[in-house]
């Protein structure tokens, strides 16, 4: 049998590294996390051949003192935590003093870095855990890491990374998460001498958004501010016109801490179910504040999970914030003019640039607005043209930046104050009777680009002023105009068409009207002969036995079989039809330690499929007087956007999209 001898400390080391850096995006987050731990401002990572041969991550903060430079590259040190009490009220992103020292041992580094106190900076190298130079340079305060030749001395770790651009795909779409987590730092990051992403620290979230998932997103962001005892949930969530056919676009962060939860996860799908069809998931950018002691973060090396003291309160919080706010909007989808026409709006949009000589400013080019704008412009005729004024008018409106907006002050200016095209007064026409006929031609058509840019720029704002289809108050107004192909239903109201779907519509409110009823009622049993034998493994017996009681209230009556196996000898009455073996496997295989919601949501599923046969189908004539009372019906509903499934029940087009198919609109 070999003898048991403890590693060299090298051997020891590059263990550690294997698990704190798995690739470059490792390194640029523990780098990253250190700056923001050191109260930075302003960060910028740069990074070339994908981060294998070189990283940089310069800071503006607080520095590291000479004295302490080498110490802090060995195992387990850190200025964060002083004893083990402090485990349980972490509020710094790191605290393992592992990074550095696995940085080290499988990197050439080099530190450069002043205090506030100090006069001179301190450059110090380390390669594969040696120490190798320290010195008094010159340099600004804060920190500077560069990082070479990664895995050069672990060659087969490095060859299980993949291709550059791959790598920096990765380090790039961790800055971003890491700047949408701190809007109130500027982050700047520089991939192969090209600048990719900037933001300002403006604190604003909207504009990192928008700096990053472009405007469509951007003009689709409902706000969420929900404050609880011990936790405060904040951020913006997307309509449910924003989906995904995978969670890449659900981001959350907890205490400033981007991380992966499947609670988390999953209370945001299941505030979304009853609004998005299956297999979608939605758009979240959600910034949790939790009392420290309520959260273990000491849970694995990169820090990527947690554990939350009390999972099923945390569960419900994220759950009903969401769901709350997504119903205090109509969330009716409006259609939009075709793809072709957007693009020729698009072009003409571009055209009247080049005509007006509207200044274009840096962000335009990428569709972003991380730029601060601190320049200006002149048109043709000497005037200045202010793009600080433009960008101050859109936060007050709390619109994202477009070029559609920035066309639109900058004409709206232009005619304001008289200012006139002078190359049109060079095409070959002279007197002040043709300059003011281009002028009240130019005015016209201005005017009517108005109408359609005023209500895009508005449109967010509209859900919040804007009397709703589906309230009480607006019933009156509503005008039934008829039924069409047999399935839909259309109704004016205000200057929108809004066109319903009635088997959708009538589905959802038997949905509703079933799942009352089965809250409200004392729930009576039918028994079943013979009885239902499940056989359980070792933990479906053990999570059967955590919520009996809950089958119970619902009606079930099970006992004991012997073994592992139970007798269901009774079933909910109004479940009775569908009471198989199958159901009751699928609502334990739904059952986890950290969701709660597993078996009311087979039991919704079950619910609406009940009611999609019950509905009234397409292809199906109904009067004037049924289709009026089914309104009335979605106007009690809790959620009359979507049916069961998640497919709308209404759509709505506004009366500028109608006029612009008819070429009312040019």
């Amino acid at each position: 049998m070999p003898s048991i001898q403890i590693l060299d400390e090298n051997t020891v080391n590059k263990i550690a590294a294997g698990e704190v850096i798995e690739r470059p995006a490792s390194v640029v987050k523990e780098l990253l996390e250190n700056a923001i731990d050191a109260r930075a401002s302003a960060v910028t990572v740069e990074i070339r051949e994908g981060g294998i041969g070189f990283i940089r991550v310069t800071d503006n903060g607080c520095g590291i003192a000479k004295e302490e430079l080498s110490v802090a590259f060995l195992r387990h040190s850190t200025s964060k935590i002083r004893s083990v009490e402090d485990l349980f009220m972490i509020s710094s992103l790191g605290f393992r003093g592992e990074a550095l020292a696995s940085i080290a041992s499988v990197a050439q580094v080099e530190v450069i870095t002043r205090t506030r106190d100090s006069l001179t900076a301190s450059r110090y190298q380390i390669e594969g855990g040696v120490e190798k130079s320290l010195e008094e340079i010159g340099a600004p305060e804060g920190t500077t890491f560069i990082v070479r030749n990664l895995f050069f001395n672990t060659p087969v770790r490095r060859k299980f990374l993949k291709t550059a651009m791959t790598e920096a795909a990765h380090v790039a779409d961790l800055v971003e998460k890491i700047a949408l987590s701190h809007p109130e730092i500027s982050f700047r990051f520089i991939l192969n001498h090209q600048n990719k992403l900037f933001t300002s620290g403006n604190h604003s979230l909207r504009d990192i958004i928008y700096t990053i998932y472009g405007r469509e997103i951007t003009s689709n962001l409902i706000p969420l501010n929900r404050v609880y005892d011990a936790v405060t949930i904040s951020g913006f969530i997307g309509k449910p016109v924003i989906t995904r056919s995978n969670r890449t676009f659900e981001n959350y962060f907890i205490n400033g801490r981007y991380i992966k939860s499947p609670l988390i996860g999953k209370a945001l799908e299941e505030a979304y179910r009853p609004f998005m069809m299956q297999h979608k998931y939605p758009f979240t950018m959600l910034q949790l504040t939790i009392e420290p002691e309520l959260l273990d973060v000491n849970v694995h090396p990169t820090k990527m999970e947690l554990r939350f003291q009390d999972n099923e309160t945390m569960f419900r919080l994220v759950r009903d914030a969401v769901a709350e706010s997504l119903k205090e909007r109509e969330l009716i989808p409006q259609v939009q003019l075709d793809e072709k026409e957007q693009k020729k709006e698009e072009q003409e949009i571009r055209r009247l640039t080049q005509k007006t000589n509207v200044p274009r400013p840096e962000p335009f080019e990428k569709n972003r607005l991380g730029r601060m704008f601190s320049g200006g412009g002149k048109n043709e005729t000497g005037q200045c043209v202010k793009t600080q004024d433009i960008a101050d008018r859109i936060r007050e409106a709390a619109v994202p930046y477009d070029l559609v907006s920035h066309v639109k002050t900058s004409l709206v200016s232009e005619r304001e104050n008289g200012v006139i095209d002078s190359k049109r007064d060079q095409e070959g026409r002279s007197g002040s009777e043709s300059r003011d006929t281009r002028q009240t031609q130019s005015g016209s058509m201005i005017q009517k680009k108005d109408a359609g840019l005023s209500e895009r720029m508005t449109s967010h704002q509209m859900d919040l002023f804007e009397e709703k289809l589906l309230e009480p108050k607006s019933r009156s107004r509503h005008r039934l105009i008829g039924q069409l192909f047999d399935t839909y239903w259309m109704v004016e109201f205000e200057d929108q068409l809004y066109i319903i779907d009635q088997h959708a519509a009538h589905e959802k409110v038997l949905y509703e009207q079933t799942m009352a009823e089965y809250q409200k009622r004392e729930h009576t049993s039918q028994m079943l002969e013979p009885p239902i034998i499940l056989s359980l493994d070792a933990r479906q017996e053990s999570l059967f036995r955590d919520h009996l009681n809950y089958f119970t209230e619902l009606g079930f009556q099970i006992e004991s079989f012997g073994g592992r196996e139970w007798a269901v000898r009774g079933v909910p009455d109004n479940l009775f039809a569908l009471a198989q073996k199958t159901l009751l496997t699928e609502m334990l295989d739904e059952l986890s330690e950290d969701t709660f919601s597993g078996s009311s949501s087979m039991i919704r599923e079950k619910v609406a499929s009940l009611s999609c046969k019950a509905a009234v189908k397409g292809r199906h004539t109904m009067s004037f007087a049924e289709a009026d009372h089914l309104i009335d019906l979605l106007l009690d509903l809790e959620n009359p956007y979507a049916c069961p499934h998640g497919r709308p029940t209404i759509i709505s087009m506004s009366r500028y999209e109608l006029e612009k198919k008819f070429k009312r609109v040019i």
